[in-house]
């Protein structure tokens, strides 16, 4: 399939066209690589009446250096967040709002915390934090999450102690480079 770049948002069980999309190895890039600064704000207007159905939003590779709360309680249905590749540092507090979240991947953006409220998540079961700049973790808190599976920590400068603390508290996998491990160039 020929590449052509735009938007393409999917809303189970609804699929709506905003301009032109993008295919890729697993169908679709959504909102994905469009350079965008800030969520457009006319999307929400356009998808006014079916944002409770949006389950999966792609905002990966952009250049988003925050989402607003308005983001968080407008698209309160999600299962999986994909922000992988921005340059964000923290999350709305009312990210804690996202009640059916499954999965978010924060990869290879500007984090120093780890983002707390994800610990009040129930449902999270994957949390990704891979190439940030996250020290510390909280761990007592993390292990008290039902759901959670997996937190990738990959290239992130952990604490000795999170290194050492972690394992015996934790009944997920905790994915840790070795220390002083650096991502390699992209």
């Amino acid at each position: 399939m020929k590449e052509s770049k735009g938007v393409l948002l999917i809303v189970e069980p609804l699929m709506i066209p905003v301009g032109v999309f993008s295919a890729g190895s697993e169908g679709y890039s959504y909102l994905a690589e469009c350079k965008l600064v800030s969520f457009p704000i006319g999307i929400y207007k356009v998808l006014r009446n079916v944002s409770d159905q949006i389950h999966l939003i792609t905002l990966a590779n952009n250049e988003l250096k925050s989402l607003t709360s308005k983001f968080m309680t407008t698209f309160s249905q999600l299962r999986e967040l994909r922000l992988e590749g921005n340059f964000l540092h923290r999350l709305p507090n009312e990210v804690s709002g996202l009640q059916h979240l499954k999965a978010i991947d924060l990869s290879r953006n500007q984090f120093r915390d780890f983002p707390e409220q994800l610990t009040t998540l129930l449902m999270l079961e994957t949390i990704n934090l891979e190439e940030n700049e996250i020290v510390d973790v909280p761990m007592e808190k993390l292990a008290t999450m039902p759901a959670l599976h997996t937190v990738n920590l990959r290239f992130n400068p952990l604490s000795a102690e999170v290194r050492v603390i972690a394992p015996p508290l934790i009944k997920f996998d905790l994915l840790m480079s070795p220390e002083g491990a650096r991502a390699p160039p992209p």
